[in-house]
């Protein structure tokens, strides 16, 4: 199955906890290939709950499931799998504990090298970024779009490319070398959830 060319990511700043779960169902509804649960600020109790549903929710959709950094919530929901900060757990652990077919993430912000241990360790795929000013990650390093063209030639596993990324630019970043575009505030903080998706899915067809 091809890696999904659109990948939500949650962020507690862009939910209500009325609307948290029909903006994400809105969304996989519309055609989201795989969604990122990420809050970093929740108690236990309401993470657990939060990712119990939109595991459900995933699955009902046949959408990718992946829990940001937390291998222990990622088993407790069933998830499809985890993604992983260079100062998250380690990948490894993950893919022993997760097993030979989850679905791992590893971020590589603008790093060959990062890249290649990722991959060596496991990696389903692979995350470059952020390439554009950022509402969720304002202090992360910058990185080039010349990263994913340089990574395209080195590695055969899925490329998704992180932050800031919008409609105005996601096509530079298609063409670029992404497989995937992982998108936060442009997609969540939509007026119209449903068309943003649409037009985001066009924008990737355009580079199948």
């Amino acid at each position: 199955m091809p890696f999904p060319a659109l990948y939500g990511i949650t962020d507690a700043r862009f939910f209500s906890d009325k609307n948290f779960l029909t903006r994400c169902e809105t969304a996989l509804k519309n055609g989201l290939g795989i969604l990122q649960y990420r809050d970093k600020t929740a108690e236990v109790s309401k993470r657990l709950s939060e990712a119990r549903a939109l595991a459900a929710l995933c699955h009902r959709y046949n959408a990718i499931f992946i829990v940001n950094d937390d291998i222990d919530l990622a088993c407790a929901v069933n998830a499809d799998g985890v993604h992983l900060g260079q100062n998250d757990s380690d990948l490894k652990e993950a893919r022993k504990r997760l097993g030979p077919d989850a679905i791992i993430g590893a971020t590589c912000h603008d790093s060959l090298v990062l890249a290649e241990a990722a991959e060596s360790a496991g990696a389903s795929y692979l995350a470059f970024g952020r390439f554009f000013p950022s509402h969720t990650k304002e202090q992360a390093k910058a990185a080039n779009l010349a990263i994913l063209s340089a990574a395209r030639k080195h590695f055969s596993l899925p490329l998704v490319a992180i932050g800031g990324i919008n409609l105005d630019n996601a096509e530079r970043v298609y063409t670029a070398g992404a497989d995937c575009v992982a998108v936060c505030h442009s997609l969540f903080s939509a007026h119209d959830i449903a068309l943003t998706i649409n037009r985001f899915k066009h924008l990737g067809a355009q580079h199948d």
